[in-house]
Parts: C-alpha cells; sequence; structure tokens
C-alpha cells in the first residue's frame, strides 16, 4: 500500500476500492502509518467525500480492525443509541438505564468530547473509581447480568475507530459525514446489537445545522444500518440551545441523576421520551409514543430506572455513594457568574462556541495529551425565550482554575443574545 497515492488519489477525486481503504484503517490501526500521513487521507476524505460503497467498506474496515461481539445467547432485545453530539446532550446517561429497567439489554460503546461537544464517557469517568475500560469479557458480563454497560472503545472493539477519532479531534476534522458515519456504525455494530435508535442534532450547537443536512446524515446512517442488519430510527433535535440546564462533567451527571428520580429539565425528559419510545417500539414493548412514555414514566416513579443506573455503576467499579453527594467536587472549585447587561429576553444562545467554552474547563489538552477537570461545567440559569433583568445572573461557570473560570464567563456574557422583543421558545423536535 502507497498511502501517499491513495493521498493523492483522493485529493483528485478518485474512489477507494474496499480493498484499499481496509488497507489504510488497518495499516493505521496497527502503528504502520504515522500520524502525519493519515491526516493527510482524512484530509483529502474531509476535502472530497465519499460514495456509499466507500463509506460502506470505511464502517467494515473500522468493524473489522477489532472484535463484534455477540449477544445472541440471551433473549433481551438488544439496542442501543447515539447522538451527533451537543452541549449538555446527556441522554445517553438517562435513556440506556431507563431501557435496561425496561428489559432490554444495552451495550454502550461511547466517546469522549469532540470539538465543540461534551463527551458520556468523560463524564462518567468524574464518578470515583468508575471504569470505562472494561475488557470485552467484563463487559458481557456485565451487560448480561445488570443489563446495560457504558464504555469506551477497547484494544479489541474497533481499535482503528479510537486512534481516529483522537487523530481527528487532534486535526479538527468533526464535521465529516463519511467519518461520522464510520465512527458511530462501526462501534454500534460491534456491539452486536439488533436495534438503533440515532439523535441527530440540529442547529447552532450541532454538527448539521440545518435539517437538510441532518437529513443527509440520516440517510447514510440508515443506508449503513440496512447493509448491515440493524433496526434504524432516527430523530431529529434541537441544539440551537444547551440541552438541560447543566454542561459539564460532574455537574451532568448530577442532572442525569435527578432526571432518573423524575425531577429533571423537561427538554431532557421529552428527548429521552422520544427516543426511548422508538426503542421499546423495536422491542415490540409498546405499540405507540403514549404507551411507551407511560412506561418509562412508571419505570422512573417505581425507582427503578435510578436503580439500574446505580447497579450498572457499581458493577464497573463506581462509588455508587458518591452519588448522592453534589458538592462532591467543590473543594477547590472557582466560580464566576455571567451577568446580564441590560433587560430584555434571551434571543439567541452561540451554542458551538458556549460548546468550546465549557470543554475549555473541563478538558485540558496539550496535543494528543488530555486530561479532565471534573468540577468544570456551566450551570445555565436562562435559556432562549426568558426574560431578564440587567444585573441578573444568566449562568455560572466553575472548575478547578480560576483563570479559565473567569475567561468563560466572559465569553458566555459575549455568547448570549439579549434583545427588547420576547421570542418564542425553541422547538424540540424537526420532522
Amino acid at each position: 500500500m502507497n498511502i501517499a497515492h491513495l493521498v493523492e488519489a483522493k485529493r483528485s477525486g478518485h474512489s477507494h476500492s474496499s480493498d484499499e481503504i481496509k488497507s489504510i484503517i488497518h495499516a493505521y490501526s496497527r502503528g504502520d502509518v504515522p500520524d502525519d500521513k493519515m491526516s493527510s487521507w482524512v484530509k483529502a476524505v474531509h476535502s472530497q467525500g465519499m460514495s456509499d460503497e466507500e463509506i460502506i467498506a470505511l464502517v467494515d474496515a473500522m468493524l473489522t480492525s477489532g472484535e463484534r461481539m455477540d449477544f445472541s445467547n440471551i433473549s433481551k432485545f438488544v439496542a442501543d443509541k447515539h447522538s451527533t453530539g451537543g452541549v449538555g446532550d446527556k441522554v445517553s446517561l438517562v435513556l440506556g438505564p431507563l431501557m435496561a429497567a425496561a428489559g432490554l439489554a444495552i451495550p454502550m460503546i461511547s466517546g469522549r468530547s469532540l470539538g465543540h461537544t461534551g463527551g458520556t464517557l468523560d463524564k462518567l469517568e468524574s464518578i470515583p473509581g468508575y471504569r470505562t475500560n472494561l475488557s470485552i469479557s467484563e463487559f458481557r458480563a456485565t451487560v448480561e447480568t445488570v443489563g446495560i454497560g457504558m464504555i469506551g472503545q477497547t484494544d479489541e472493539i474497533c481499535p482503528a475507530d479510537r486512534k481516529m477519532y483522537a487523530l481527528r479531534d487532534a486535526i479538527g476534522i468533526t464535521k465529516s459525514i463519511p467519518f461520522i458515519c464510520g465512527s458511530i456504525m462501526s462501534k454500534k455494530i460491534a456491539e452486536g446489537i439488533q436495534g438503533l435508535v440515532m439523535d441527530v442534532k440540529v442547529g447552532a450547537g450541532a454538527f448539521m445545522k440545518t435539517v437538510e443536512e441532518a437529513r443527509e446524515l440520516a440517510e447514510k446512517l440508515t443506508m449503513i444500518g440496512k447493509h448491515f442488519g440493524i433496526s434504524i430510527d432516527v430523530i431529529f433535535s434541537d441544539m440551537s440551545q444547551p440541552l438541560g440546564n447543566e454542561s459539564g462533567l460532574w455537574n451532568e451527571i448530577q442532572e442525569s441523576i435527578l432526571t432518573l428520580k423524575g425531577g429533571g429539565p423537561e427538554d431532557l425528559s421529552r428527548v429521552t421520551f422520544k427516543l426511548g419510545g422508538s426503542l421499546l417500539r423495536q422491542a415490540d414493548m409498546a405499540s405507540n409514543d403514549g404507551e411507551a412514555r407511560d412506561l418509562q414514566i412508571d419505570l422512573i416513579k417505581k425507582g427503578k430506572a435510578y436503580r439500574k443506573f446505580l447497579e450498572m455503576v457499581e458493577a464497573q467499579g463506581g462509588s455508587p455513594s458518591s452519588l448522592d453527594r453534589p458538592d462532591y467536587y467543590a473543594a477547590g472549585r472557582y466560580m464566576s457568574q455571567v451577568i446580564a447587561p441590560k433587560a430584555g429576553y434571551i434571543t439567541s444562545m452561540e451554542t458551538l462556541k458556549i460548546g468550546q467554552a465549557v470543554n475549555h474547563l473541563t478538558v485540558m489538552r496539550k496535543g494528543k495529551i488530555r486530561r479532565l477537570d471534573p468540577a468544570g461545567g456551566v450551570q445555565f440559569k436562562k435559556k432562549i425565550g426568558d426574560q431578564v433583568d440587567a444585573g441578573e445572573t444568566l449562568a455560572l461557570c466553575f472548575g478547578g482554575d480560576e483563570k479559565r473560570v473567569k475567561e468563560a464567563a466572559l465569553d458566555l456574557a459575549r455568547l448570549t443574545g439579549i434583545g427588547e422583543e420576547p421570542v418564542a421558545p425553541r422547538r424540540l423536535f424537526y420532522s
């Protein structure tokens, strides 16, 4: 394989064969292709795109770089969800345990923060002791006994995707449909699932800014699912502002717990129930939206959803007792208020840049080296459509680095629009 030749071919608009794509991905996964050469190929693909056949080959190459799980030995419907990412998007932390409480098996391989989006793994690792690096045998045992496991890519599952994910983050190639599809679907197929619900985000804080872009991605994901024999439902939800009231690490864990106990923000609950309804219908456990919603509410009211979350945390080495301590990381944490400069109504939030500000508080990067600050995050007091007074607190920024906290507060003040006339709240779903 001549990687330089393949880079030039792609730059010139030529398509790769399935064998060529497999050679590139597998060679990079083994360490036979250096980061600088792979970066050139990634940038060429980002510029020129891929055909459906190339995307299928990319997914297959990432999938076959490691092992594929098999849950055919259990009678439960095996399913998962995925979001294309956003700010404050903690749905996996609520939906996963909720679906496991309903009787589904949820093997969830999640990712870390990428670009302006938060990462489920980073949030989970803010739970003291929680292990996201289970082996396949440990992961399978957790899913079979608890009903849910939430981990990251391992040396066994899609190792090529893990390297590609880190590389894309380092070089800033995040909004690329072929690589988004390859990353999402290789992990999901490797999980051995039968059903999948996709939450494709739309708006200022999403990779897909318009419904048209979102539909293009959804069509590719559905095409891949059909090819590999997986049932897929796609939901389009709004990301013109953060989801819920918390964005960060430990604070998102706390808001997820609140939602699992029935007291979370309405928008987070609505997205969760919408996605959950799709999975319950796929599993033939509900025949319509109303029936599915009632089932989910009942599981929350009876405490079964939260208990399932606790079971998962304990099974993966986490400390369940820490979850009842919202101030666990309060010591040494700095805080700064975002103050409204004038009275009026919140008219807009530059959510992508807000997400970057949040990640500036939570993920410290030096090249490809990352360090997490579990204490970092933002609490939003006001969102689009809310009325504010001059001097009122719009948000609270916090974290272990005083300079970063102050910078984030200044950024959020600049990124939040205030107008004189009221505006309608954003719609939550698109058709």
